[in-house]
């Protein structure tokens, strides 16, 4: 359940969010889960796109992405909605923002001036191809990061065009590496007392996770290939077939092998010249995962489960939400939290991570429910806006 307070390891910073859709929030979001006061700037009236995106008759994933967060609006189209930005910038430590490059500086809300106001503000800056480059001013999503950045490329089946992975990445792996360099840049601050600019493009971060696929291309020439559910010569590691349905093994260092082949009642194979090592097992990969796949079909995925438990293999079943809320593991590592919702009385979601161990991260705050629901706390708190001042702003659409 939510706590009143979260006393996490950024408490006492403040936090800016002018981003929308993805990668900006969410990397709002891993900040406030760790303790930061994320004053979140939505545009007036419609508000983040991301309250109205997500499968089904409601729409949750705001709730997600939206937790730890207090809402503003502000029209940052118009001088005074970005006079208000500026001046909950003037004593903010950090800014997130994933506009097209050069918007930020079109509002008068760019690096130069937001520093002349603030030194010591952490500018993070999230877009499709970075700050600068021949590239920077094209409009750009997670899926085009992902193109760019190769791992379109190699997702999916060879016979078929390149699949998507089923979340939004791309998004997030910027907005992660977006945080990252926050919390590098408030280290350097205690060193320096400036301020600096983060600049995480979504084809970089996406490059970041590619591993050896552009040495092994400089060096050898090798262009990787889509392969399915395999990672060419990393063998065996793979999903099999049950009897009663799906299991993923991981067996593919040698003495894993080994104990694998032994809970197959097979150990020869730990010895046969065509699977003894982690070189052979890549080299005959195919004819390996068939052999492993004719075997796990004659067995339940509970029976699979307890002989890849007893014989230490890494192993494990293909979870869905509903797996996942009825596991014990993720009870009791409390990988899933229940969250104070009005909508749905008690909502339950991925709980903050990684853990500490005393500096706790935690859900103190509901998303917001609706844009600019913190309007009077901020502006009015914060500001010194009266509620006459307040009014007129909305009534001419600047909040």
């Amino acid at each position: 359940m939510m706590t009143n307070k979260n006393a996490g390891a950024l408490a006492g910073l403040r936090v800016v969010e002018l981003g929308q859709l993805i990668a900006g929030p969410f990397c709002g979001q891993l900040l406030g889960d760790m303790g930061a006061d994320v004053i979140k700037i939505e545009p007036p009236v419609v508000g983040d796109p991301m309250r109205t995106w997500g499968n089904g008759e409601h729409k949750v994933w705001w709730k997600v992405i939206g937790r730890n967060k207090r809402s503003v609006t502000a029209n940052l189209r118009v001088p005074e909605g970005q006079d208000l930005a500026r001046r909950l910038l003037a004593d903010a430590d950090i800014m997130i923002e994933n506009f097209k490059p050069g918007t930020m500086e079109n509002w008068g809300l760019g690096p130069d001036s937001l520093h002349g106001i603030n030194p010591r503000l952490i500018i993070v800056r999230m877009s499709g191809y970075g700050q600068s480059g021949p590239y920077s001013s094209r409009a750009g999503f997670g899926g085009i990061g992902e193109a760019m950045g190769g791992w379109r490329a190699i997702v999916g089946d060879p016979d078929r065009p390149p699949s998507r992975m089923g979340v939004s990445i791309g998004d997030t792996l910027a907005a992660t590496y977006g945080c990252m360099g926050a919390l590098a840049a408030l280290r350097a601050r205690e060193r320096t007392g400036k301020g600096q600019v983060v600049d995480s493009a979504l084809y970089e971060a996406v490059l970041q996770v590619m591993e050896s696929l552009v040495p092994e291309y400089d060096v050898m020439g090798i262009v990787r290939q889509r392969s399915g559910s395999i990672l060419p010569g990393i063998a065996p590691s793979n999903v099999y077939r049950c009897s009663d349905g799906e299991y993923m093994i991981g067996g593919n260092g040698d003495a894993i092998f080994a104990r694998l082949a032994m809970a197959m009642g097979q150990p020869e194979l730990a010895s046969d010249p065509r699977y003894a090592t982690h070189v052979a097992r890549g080299d005959n990969q195919t004819e390996l995962d068939d052999i492993i796949n004719a075997w796990t079909q004659t067995q339940t995925v509970d029976e699979l489960e307890a002989l890849m438990i007893e014989h230490s293999v890494p192993a494990g079943r293909i979870y869905t939400g509903a797996e996942m809320l009825a596991d014990p593991h993720f009870a009791a590592r409390e990988a899933i939290v229940a969250v104070d919702d009005p909508e749905h009385g008690t909502l339950r979601m991925q709980a903050p991570m990684p853990k500490f161990s005393d500096t706790p991260s935690a859900i103190c705050r509901r998303a917001p429910t609706h844009p600019g629901e913190h309007n009077a706390e901020i502006y009015g708190g914060q500001l010194d806006l009266d509620a006459e001042q307040l009014q007129d702003f909305a009534a001419r659409g600047i909040i």
